[in-house]
């Protein structure tokens, strides 16, 4: 790896090194509210394999996080309905930052400030390699998807919505 590819530690990379987790490094241009669907055209992956990172709560206002392909979206009725939770919205910039340690658009599942359940949309973990945010604006790491179920428990949920 050329020396100007190398990003600095996050508390993400420093999660993964901790728990023996290989991962490639994807530094990219950021762009206000570009998303997943731009982290994928500039770094030339399919947007299906490329996950967001969504902090959430629930009902009594309890957080979690939920991870999800960059071209789809997530059904709040069916996650509820899921994890036995009368609903589940989307927190507000300001919390999730709180919860997290992350700034909306370089939030990771690894290494948060809090500790929250973690549900991943089932066919995330089918694929052969995921990236999703390492811990800043403008990183992606690749990873095995299995990582999620490994190192953070995540559970598997069928909450995707067709993004187009």
């Amino acid at each position: 790896m050329a020396k100007k590819d190398h990003v600095s530690e996050t508390p993400a990379t420093a999660f993964l090194k901790a728990h023996g987790v290989a991962f490639s490094e994807h530094p990219y241009e950021y762009m206000e509210h570009g998303g997943a669907q731009h982290s994928a055209a500039v770094l030339g992956f399919d947007p299906f394999t490329v996950v967001k990172t969504l902090v959430m709560e629930d009902e009594k206002a309890r957080p979690l996080i939920v991870l999800m392909h960059g071209n789809r979206k997530v059904s709040t009725k069916n996650l509820a309905r899921q994890i036995g939770a009368k609903s589940v919205e989307p927190c507000k910039p300001e919390v999730a930052n709180r919860h997290s340690g992350y700034l909306v658009g370089g939030t990771s599942p690894f290494g948060t400030r809090k500790q929250m359940p973690v549900y991943v949309e089932e066919t995330i973990l089918a694929l052969p390699r995921i990236v999703l945010n390492g811990g800043r604006r403008g990183y992606l790491v690749g990873i095995d998807p299995q990582v999620l179920v490994r190192v953070l428990g995540a559970k598997p949920v069928r909450c995707a919505l067709d993004d187009s």
